[in-house]
């Protein structure tokens, strides 16, 4: 058994999102949000080198060496699988190994409001799943995923680099590809899964002017693109993807964006009330006729507007997302008010400064 199992597989159990091991430093987890030291002495060079060594293969070791980091998926029968970076800095060799759960969680566990659960209904169109790294955006498209596999008889091709979660075919046949490993880029997978019969496309990251113009290509010729941006809000995802293109082809954009795109699923990732654990908050664009036309006007800062009444359609902007979880006791509220735009509807929930615990110390303690 390859000597950084025995730390993951404590990480897993401990229920942390991230195992890391830098040089000069113990192994550290970050549960909750948090980085947790664990009861371990300072790692050396020698030893991540080593470990790091363990596991990569000749492919991934050349581009580490070549590149200076490489992504990779690592999955061992003792500790599950996990999304894996290495990378070379100042003071050595660093690793960060994200925990991928061992089974897809339900739409029906998530906890999502039940619009989402109606994008696994689509057959064409284009729907993204937004947010900062970290705040669960492939947990939910796995969920999305697998609804579909479950209930629909289709075609799944997935892009991803790399692949997370493992889908077994059910109703649907599901195809994973990983980029790097099956394709060289996002850009050649979603021209050869054009030629592939698709009748869904799960694009792990739209990375750049190529990818998104392919996915939007996709979503126009009668395929379901679902996809993530590194963007927060709904707002911001339409002029992310502008920015993309040359001035000259955003009116284009903005049309090919308006009769395709059918939602935007915006999230971050709060605190649980009780502290163990956190909560998807999720803002939700629905593109109606209204925001279609705002889309291919330009007026994207209109959207906004929209979506605060639209919440008979599903829609709603983060701050009502948050408030919601805030107003039944689900969410830690000093956490919801951190990441609340419009803060003064949180005041009244908070916890004054001189009252509030370390959270550090409280994680370090309960980690322990």
């Amino acid at each position: 058994m390859p000597r950084i199992d025995a730390f993951l597989q404590l990480g897993r159990e401990q229920g942390c999102s991230d195992i890391h091991f830098t040089v000069g430093m113990p192994p550290m987890v970050r549960l909750d949000g948090e980085l947790i030291p664990i009861k371990y002495r300072a790692m050396t060079e020698e030893e991540i080198a080593s470990m790091v060594a363990e596991i990569l293969s000749c492919d991934q070791r050349e581009e580490l060496d070549s590149k200076g980091a490489v992504d990779f998926s690592y999955a061992s029968p003792e500790a599950g699988r996990f999304r894996a970076n290495v990378c070379v800095q100042a003071r050595g060799t660093a690793m960060v190994c994200r925990v991928i759960p061992n089974q897809v969680i339900p739409l029906s566990r998530l906890g999502v409001p039940s619009v989402v659960a109606t994008f696994t209904h689509l057959n064409a169109g284009l729907v993204l799943v937004t947010g900062a790294t970290g705040t669960g955006k492939s947990t939910t498209l796995a969920a999305i995923i697998d609804e579909i596999n479950r209930t629909r008889n289709a075609t799944i091709l997935t892009l991803e680099d790399p692949v997370e979660f493992v889908h077994e075919s059910q109703k649907s046949l599901v195809v994973q590809r990983e980029i790097g490993t099956d394709a060289i880029s996002f850009g050649e997978g979603l021209r050869a899964a054009l030629r592939q019969d698709p009748d869904v496309i799960l694009v792990g990251e739209l990375r750049d002017q190529e990818s998104i113009a392919l996915a939007l290509e996709a979503s126009e010729t009668g395929h379901l693109v679902l996809g993530t941006l590194h963007t927060r809000g709904a707002a911001q995802t339409i002029d992310r993807i502008l920015d993309a293109f040359p001035p000259e082809s955003h009116s284009q954009v903005r049309t090919t964006l308006a009769d395709n795109l059918k939602a935007v699923v915006s999230q971050e990732l709060v605190r649980a009330a009780d502290g163990r654990g956190r909560r998807a908050a999720l803002e939700i664009l629905i593109v109606m006729p209204a925001i279609a036309q705002f889309i291919r006007d330009g007026q994207s800062h209109q959207i906004p507007r929209v979506m605060e009444t639209g919440r008979r359609h599903g829609m709603q902007l983060m701050d009502r997302a948050l408030l919601d979880l805030v107003r039944a006791g689900d969410v830690d509220p000093d956490d919801a008010y951190r990441l609340a735009t419009d803060k003064k509807e949180f005041e009244a929930f908070v916890t004054p400064a001189e009252s509030m615990p370390s959270r550090s110390g409280q994680a370090a303690r309960e980690a322990g």
